[in-house]
C-alpha cells in the first residue's frame, strides 16, 4: 500500500497547479525542479512529496482526456 500523503502536500501541489500550470508535465523530475524554483525554502522531503504528488494528479487529467477523446 502507498503512503497517505498530508493536507498541506495536497492543498500545496493544487494551488501550485492552478498558478504555475504550464511549469508541471506527468514526470516527477521535471516536477521536482519546478517545486523547488517555486518554493526554494521548502525541505527536501516535502518537495519529494509535492513534486509527486502533482505528477500523480498530471497523469490523472492526461489519462481522463485520452479516454474521453476515444
Amino acid at each position: 500500500m502507498g503512503r497517505i500523503k498530508g493536507t498541506v502536500v495536497k492543498r500545496t501541489s493544487r494551488d501550485l497547479l492552478v498558478y504555475n500550470r504550464a511549469k508541471f508535465t506527468s514526470k516527477y523530475e521535471d516536477n521536482k525542479k519546478s517545486v523547488k524554483e517555486i518554493l526554494p525554502e521548502v525541505g527536501k522531503k516535502v518537495v519529494n512529496s509535492i513534486a509527486g504528488y502533482i505528477s500523480r494528479i498530471v497523469k490523472r487529467e492526461e489519462e481522463k482526456s485520452s479516454a474521453s477523446n476515444n
